[in-house]
């Protein structure tokens, strides 16, 4: 049974990583992390999903570094406190427009990003800080190699 961290988010859906099972990876987040996790399921996530009311798909969570370096994170990723998630729209720019956008106006957060790829993919990634110390930094676009 997976743990829960709240009433729609497990600890799993935010560990889970396919590079991670392909490479051998193991994923594995400390006390602290699962912590800084649970902060941004309950501040952000959770209060996205109530509000929505459609599921939301982790495209990553929590990366330990072996993992980051692997997927090319930055060296100091927020992923890797277990401070970051990046939200799947499934192709759905209008959905994810709309997250972002409601994260914007109802959320503390550190940063929030509307981001893409070259291939036409894309995803809103979203941090929370525990320690309160919360940018409010927002990225309308950025586009990611």
């Amino acid at each position: 049974m997976a743990t829960r961290i709240s009433k729609n988010f497990t600890l799993d859906e935010m560990t889970v990583s396919a590079t991670a099972k392909q490479k051998g990876i193991i994923n594995a987040p400390s006390v602290d992390e699962v912590c800084n996790m649970c902060a941004l399921v309950h501040h952000v996530l959770q209060p996205l999903r109530d509000a929505m009311g459609e599921s939301i798909k982790i495209g990553s969570g929590y990366r330990c570094t072996r993992l980051n370096q692997a997927v090319g994170g930055v060296a100091g990723s927020q992923h890797i406190k277990g401070e970051a998630a990046d939200l799947c729209i499934d192709g759905d720019k209008i959905k994810g427009k709309r997250w972002f956008d409601w994260i914007k106006a109802h959320c503390e957060f550190d940063q929030l990003i509307w981001e893409h790829n070259a291939k036409g993919s894309y995803w809103v990634h979203v941090s929370y800080r525990s320690d309160g110390k919360n940018r409010q930094q927002v990225i309308q676009e950025l586009l990611k190699k």
